[in-house]
């Protein structure tokens, strides 16, 4: 867990990453974010809570290579830019972890606010835009959901008509993944080869 220490009668939440960055939560600095701590906490971070199919965990970091896959697929001329964004859009959770939404809205704490301003701080240390445009958020959202109904129906036993009231259906001609879960050396290594291409570009 994060270490809080008071500072100047400020609280302050910080965790040192395996790269030996301090990270403060509260205030996050970019210079204080690598891809490397991102790849090892996402790649460690299970979708579903775990309750999921097969020897691993699903993880967040196969999750965010799927919806960066689904953004493609349903717009194919975006930029690399808006494809970096899709492949970061759950980027806080390395150090959050995947609260699942209903748990999110009761917690006592401006829980998306956090997400946001690490969001932020993320986005500028490899160069993008600190706010998604609206336009790019509600893209986002639609390849999130497809990928949540894709792992609820293969791997979190949710039958389609259920998962397809609360995700929304697929659109037949988009081409169904097929999922396994990645230990997490594979997982990780997958997220930062994705990563590495896109921001090569």
């Amino acid at each position: 867990m994060p270490d809080l220490i008071r500072k100047s009668g400020a609280r302050r939440a910080w965790q040192r990453m395996l790269s030996g960055r301090r990270l403060d939560l509260l205030e996050p600095s970019p210079l204080d974010i690598e891809i490397t701590d991102i790849a090892h906490g996402l790649a460690r971070v299970a979708r579903w809570n775990g309750q999921t199919k097969g020897a691993h965990a699903f993880s967040v970091a196969q999750h965010s290579v799927l919806v960066e896959r689904l953004v493609s697929d349903l717009s194919p001329r975006l930029t690399r830019e808006a494809r970096l964004m899709a492949l970061l859009h759950d980027a806080p959770e390395y150090v959050v972890g995947d609260l699942i939404s209903p748990f999110k809205a009761a917690i006592g704490i401006d829980y998306k606010a956090l997400e946001e301003k690490l969001q932020g701080a993320i986005h500028q240390r490899f160069g993008l835009s600190a706010q998604v445009p609206t336009a790019l958020k509600t893209l986002f959202k639609r390849a999130d959901h497809l990928s949540a109904y894709y792992e609820a129906t293969q791997l979190a036993g949710f039958e389609e008509a259920e998962a397809g009231r609360l995700f929304g259906k697929p659109p037949a001609a988009l081409k169904t993944p097929r999922l396994a879960p990645l230990n997490t050396a594979e997982a990780q290594a997958l997220f930062l080869t994705r990563f590495n291409r896109l921001y090569a570009q």
